[in-house]
């Protein structure tokens, strides 16, 4: 079994191991065969658009060598269909990496290291799950901003962010993977499974059922705010109180003036491209246009007194 080519692979060729996921559209599974590899299993009562996940696949396939093995570290992407008999019944995809991963105290298995995480302070529970430094912080922060802009560069639309289908480490560097990747479709036509919205991380302003960039944008200023604030409820047009040291004061002044922007009217959030300038500290400062100096005044009695003489001395 490959899943490299991208081809759909028949789900009858599959060995399945052991469940280690469960969600709201299917489980997930691993696979006998090739290391690292898992299965997603579609419930038997959804019926996906197997068009739009065979677009998908092709997202990834279509890419160069180098630019594939970015995608890859970062993104759980589908790999290959599934089929059984014609019908679609899900997709293979990556194991997220170990180091994104971390086992409580207690025992009971091994647990995502999910964005949740980060953006509370640690408690006894979860200590096992090392913490970021002020300056990791910022670096996952700009990860964040690197992956989506990189989405929608290739015409592709997120969809649903929260903080449960991103996962992060400072292990052995600051990094971000993504969960749920066959939420993503391309701009202009539909998605896989009805499109899903987590509870406290959509777009209050967005249209019934519109799923675009510009909500992108918004989840993506909420994913930063709470991130650099270490704070899960802030969000666009609250009080932006990052972590001391996260930002400096640069930096800083220009995401709190994005972060009043992302609240404003559906269609006039800010850029990632905006996002990255702000994080990086290049920031554009607006000057005033440049006036002439104003020219000394001049007495007209002596102007025409001159006049009459003929003559106009600067000395008078």
């Amino acid at each position: 079994m490959t899943a490299e080519d991208g081809e759909d692979v028949p789900l009858s060729g599959l060995r399945l191991l052991d469940r280690i996921g469960d969600g709201g559209q299917g489980e997930v599974h691993a696979v006998a065969g090739p290391p690292g590899i898992l299965y997603k299993a579609y419930r038997p009562a959804l019926r996906p658009d197997g068009g739009a996940l065979a677009a998908l696949v092709r997202v990834r396939r279509d890419l160069v060598p180098d630019e594939r093995d970015w995608w890859d570290e970062r993104t759980a992407w589908p790999l290959c269909r599934v089929t059984d008999g014609g019908r679609v019944t899900g997709f293979l995809m990556r194991r997220a990496p170990d180091s994104m991963t971390w086992r409580p105290p207690g025992g009971g298995g091994t647990k995502l290291t999910e964005l949740a995480y980060l953006l509370r302070p640690a408690k006894a529970a979860w200590r096992a799950v090392v913490q970021p430094t002020p300056e990791e912080r910022y670096a996952l922060a700009v990860a964040v901003v690197d992956l989506v802009d990189r989405l929608h560069a290739m015409g592709l639309v997120l969809g649903d962010l929260s903080q449960a289908n991103v996962l992060w480490t400072v292990r052995p560097a600051p990094a971000v993977h993504l969960l749920d990747c066959d939420g993503i479709r391309q701009a202009g036509r539909g998605p896989v499974l009805a499109q899903a919205d987590t509870i406290d991380w959509n777009d209050p302003l967005a249209p019934p059922g519109a799923v675009t960039v510009d909500s992108d944008r918004y989840k993506a200023a909420l994913a930063l705010g709470r991130i650099l604030a270490q704070d899960p409820y802030t969000a666009p047009g609250t009080v932006f109180a990052p972590v001391p040291g996260v930002l400096d004061e640069r930096r800083e002044a220009a995401v709190r003036r994005l972060y009043v922007q992302a609240a404003g009217p559906f269609g006039s959030r800010p850029s990632l491209g905006e996002w990255r300038t702000a994080l990086s500290g290049r920031g554009v400062i607006k000057l005033l246009a440049a006036r002439p100096a104003p020219r000394p005044a001049v007495d007209p009695s002596k102007f025409d007194g001159a006049r009459r003489r003929g003559t106009i001395s600067l000395r008078e």
